[in-house]
């Protein structure tokens, strides 16, 4: 998995919305599962806060 969701994170749901592999779980801070995760990228894209990096 190249992605990582930070602290930043408000828990918003945008990026659980957006990723086509329900690969985000929610949570305080969301995570991203990554057997789930085929690195789309939809994730970074639809964060608002800039959470989501790649690694």
């Amino acid at each position: 998995m190249a992605y990582r969701i930070t602290d930043e994170c408000l828990a918003c749901g945008t990026c659980m919305e957006s990723c086509p592999n329900e690969a985000i779980i929610e949570g305080d801070i969301y995570k991203i599962d990554p057997d789930k995760c085929e690195n789309c990228g939809t994730c970074i894209d639809a964060c608002p806060t800039g959470a989501i990096i790649e690694e």
